[in-house]
C-alpha cells in the first residue's frame, strides 16, 4: 500500500540549526519539500572522487585482491592526493610526449640539427631564414643579386634555401620555423616523459587497490552533500528558521518526539488536494516486495493518489514470465545459475528469491508443454510425457492432437489472461471510487463490461469459437453508453456537469471503446512470442543435428551459442511485452499513470 503523507513544518532558532539538521537526519523521516543544490565545493570532490575511483579500477590487477582495510582520513587524502598529482603529471607528461612527436614530424626532413648553432650565428650578426619554394621561385631568388642565400637539401621534393635576412613578399615561400630544441632532445625529451609516465602508472596501481576506501570516502562526501543541501533549504529570517517537507504518517511519532528533544516547534497539516509534489512512499508486503527490483529496474513509481498494483504486477508478470520464455530448459538454467548467486551470496535476497520464484514457473509451464530446450525428443522420456497437457502440447502429434488444438488453446489461453487482468484492473478502479462517492465507478463497471465483450470478439475471430455475436455487441453498446454518461464525473461536480463533461468526450469514448479490442488481441503476444522462442530453438537443434563426424564439434558450438542468443532475446521479449502488458493495458484499466515521485528522506546514507 501507499504510505499516506502528512506536511510538516519544523521551526528553531537560528543559532539552533545545526541541532536540529542533525535530529532530521539522525530521524531519517522528513522528505524535504524543496531542496536547495548542495555546496559547490562538496559536490565537486563527489565527482572528484566518483571519477578517480572508476580511473583506478584500469589499473587494478585482476590477481591482486583489493583491500579491505579502510584507510584514515589522514591516510586517505595523502593517497588521493597522490594520486591526484600523478594523474595530473600523466596527463602533462601525455601532452608533452605528443607536442615532441608532433615536432618530431615537423623537423625530420630538416635532419638531426641544433637549434643553438643558428641562434649562435645570429648571435654573431649572420641572420639566417629558412625556406621552402618551387623551382620557379627559387630561381627568380637565385637570380636576385640583392639576395644572399644557398640551397640546401630538398624537403617534402621541394627546392630548400638557407637566406641571409628575410626574402622579399613578391617570392612566395614557406618560411620553417626553427624549433626550440633538435631532434635528438625532443627524442631524449619523450624518453624521459615515458620514465615519469611509467612512475604515474606505478603510484596509481598500488592506489587501485584501495577500492573500499574510496567506496567509504564518497559516501561520506555524499552524506556531506545531502547535508549541504538541507542546510541551503532551510529557510530565516534572522532570529529563526524552519523547514517544510513530507512524513509519513506512521512515522509522525518519532518526529514530534524529535523536535521536542531539539526544542524545536513544529506543526502538521494534511496534504493539500492540489499538491502534486507529494513522494510516494510503497509499503511492500511479504509478497509484493519481491517485484520491488522490477520496479527499480524500469524506475516506475505509482502517484501519491494512485493504486498501488505491485501484488498483481507480481503475480502477473511470473506467468507471463513463464510463458515468454516459454522453455522447462531455460528455467532450469535460470535456477541453477540462481542457487549460483545463493551459494556465492551475489545480489540480494529479494532479487535472488524473484529469480528462484520465476525460474521455478518457467520450468513448470515447459513442463505443462513438453518444451526442453526446443527438442522434440524430450517426449521420449516417460517422466517429462507424463506432465504435460496434451490441450497445451508444443508437439501434439505425440499425444495424437492435431497443430491446430494446443495453438488455439494457448491463444484462448492468453486471452482469457487478459480478460481476467483488465476486468480486475477495472474493479480495483471502481474500489477506489466507492468511498470518495465518484460516480466515474460506473464508467469503470462499463469498461469491464466492454473487455468481457471484446474477448468473446476475440475468440470468434482470432479462434472462430462459436459465440453469438448479437449479444456481444449489445454488451458494447452497454458499456460504451455507461461510459459516456459516467467517464465525466467527479466528486467535485454536480451530476449534470459530470454528463455534460461525459457527453462532451463522446468521440474520444468511441475511439477508446475500439482501442479496448486491440488490448485484448495484445495479449496474444504471449503466445506468439513464446513460440517464437520454440521456433528458434528447433531450428539451431536442427542446423547442428546435420553435422557429423568432425562437424560435431562444430554442431555443439551452434547449439551452444544458438540457445545462448534466444535465451537473451527471451528476457528482451520479457522487458517489451512482459512488463508492457502489466505497466499499460493492465495500469490503464486501473487509471494508473505511474507519475510517482520518489520518497526520499533527508537522512545518513549508509551505502
Amino acid at each position: 500500500m501507499i504510505e499516506k503523507m502528512k506536511m510538516v513544518h519544523i521551526v528553531t532558532s537560528a543559532s539552533n540549526k545545526q541541532e536540529m539538521l542533525k535530529g532530521l537526519r539522525d530521524i531519517g523521516v522528513m522528505h524535504l519539500a524543496e531542496k536547495q543544490s548542495a555546496d559547490r565545493e562538496v559536490t565537486e570532490r563527489f565527482q572528484n572522487l566518483s571519477k578517480t575511483a572508476n580511473t583506478l579500477k584500469e589499473y587494478a590487477d585482476p590477481k591482486q585482491k583489493g583491500s579491505t582495510e579502510i584507510l584514515s582520513d589522514a591516510e586517505f587524502n595523502k593517497m588521493y592526493s597522490d594520486v591526484q598529482d600523478a594523474l595530473d603529471q600523466k596527463s602533462n607528461l601525455g601532452q608533452t610526449i605528443s607536442a615532441a612527436n608532433a615536432e618530431i614530424d615537423r623537423v625530420r626532413e630538416w635532419g638531426d640539427f641544433s637549434p643553438e648553432d643558428v641562434k649562435a650565428l645570429r648571435a654573431d650578426g649572420y641572420d639566417f631564414h629558412f625556406y621552402r619554394m618551387g623551382d620557379k621561385e627559387f630561381q627568380a631568388a637565385a637570380a636576385d643579386e640583392n639576395i644572399r642565400m644557398f640551397r640546401l637539401k630538398p624537403v617534402d621534393k621541394m627546392a630548400t634555401a638557407a637566406v641571409l635576412g628575410t626574402l622579399p613578399a613578391e617570392i612566395q615561400a614557406t618560411e620553417f620555423v626553427l624549433p626550440e630544441k633538435s631532434m635528438s632532445e625532443l627524442q631524449q625529451d619523450i624518453a624521459a616523459a615515458q620514465d615519469g609516465i611509467e612512475a604515474c602508472n606505478k603510484t596509481l596501481k598500488s592506489a587501485s587497490v584501495y577500492d573500499a576506501s574510496f567506496k567509504a570516502e564518497m559516501l561520506k562526501t555524499q552524506n556531506e552533500m545531502n547535508f549541504s543541501a538541507a542546510n541551503a533549504t532551510a529557510q530565516s529570517d534572522g532570529d529563526f528558521v524552519w523547514l517544510s517537507g513530507y512524513v509519513p504518517e506512521v512515522d509522525l511519532d518519532k518526529f514530534k518526539a524529535m523536535a521536542a528533544e531539539k526544542t524545536c516547534a513544529w506543526a502538521v497539516e494534511d496534504v493539500a488536494d492540489d499538491d502534486d509534489k507529494i513522494p510516494t512512499k510503497v509499503r511492500y508486503n511479504k509478497v509484493s516486495k519481491y517485484i520491488q527490483p522490477v520496479f527499480d529496474i524500469l524506475g516506475i513509481l505509482p502517484g501519491y493518489r494512485e493504486q498501488d498494483i505491485s501484488l498483481w504486477f507480481f503475480l502477473f508478470f511470473i506467468l507471463f514470465f513463464a510463458m515468454i520464455i516459454g522453455d522447462g530448459g531455460y528455467g532450469l538454467l535460470i535456477l541453477i545459475l540462481t542457487i549460483a548467486l545463493t551459494v556465492m551470496k551475489k545480489g540480494t535476497k529479494d532479487v535472488r528469491f524473484l529469480l528462484y520464484v520465476l525460474s521455478i514457473a518457467t520450468v513448470i509451464w515447459g513442463a505443462i508443454t513438453g518444451t526442453w530446450f526446443g527438442m522434440e525428443s524430450a517426449m521420449n522420456i516417460p517422466f517429462l510425457k507424463a506432465m504435460v497437457i496434451p490441450t497445451f502440447a508444443t508437439y501434439p502429434e505425440v499425444f495424437g492432437l492435431e497443430a491446430n488444438v494446443p495453438q488455439n488453446m494457448i491463444m484462448k489461453f492468453s486471452f482469457s489472461i487478459g480478460a481476467i487482468q483488465m476486468v480486475l484492473g477495472s474493479f480495483i478502479a471502481i474500489k477506489d471510487k466507492l468511498p470518495k462517492k465518484d460516480l466515474s465507478w460506473i464508467a469503470n463497471a462499463g469498461w469491464a463490461v466492454a473487455v468481457i465483450a471484446m474477448y468473446l470478439l476475440s475468440l470468434n475471430l482470432v479462434i472462430h469459437e462459436d459465440i453469438n455475436l448479437v449479444p456481444v455487441f449489445g454488451l458494447i453498446g452497454v458499456a460504451f453508453v455507461l461510459v459516456l454518461l459516467f467517464g465525466g464525473m467527479s466528486p467535485d461536480k454536480t451530476f449534470g456537469q459530470g454528463l455534460k463533461a461525459g457527453l462532451a468526450n463522446a468521440f474520444t469514448d468511441f475511439l477508446d471503446t475500439i482501442s479496448c479490442f486491440g488490448n485484448v488481441m495484445s495479449y496474444i503476444r504471449l503466445f506468439a512470442v513464446g513460440m517464437a522462442g520454440v521456433a528458434i530453438s528447433q531450428s539451431f537443434n536442427g542446423i547442428a543435428a546435420g553435422m557429423h563426424g568432425p562437424l560435431i564439434i562444430l554442431g555443439v558450438l551452434v547449439v551452444l551459442i544458438g540457445h545462448a542468443l534466444n535465451i537473451i532475446m527471451c528476457f528482451l521479449s520479457v522487458v517489451v511485452h512482459g512488463v508492457r502488458l502489466n505497466v499499460l493495458e493492465f495500469s490503464g484499466q486501473v487509471g494508473l499513470e505511474w507519475t510517482g515521485l520518489p520518497y526520499e528522506p533527508f537522512k545518513e546514507l549508509n551505502k
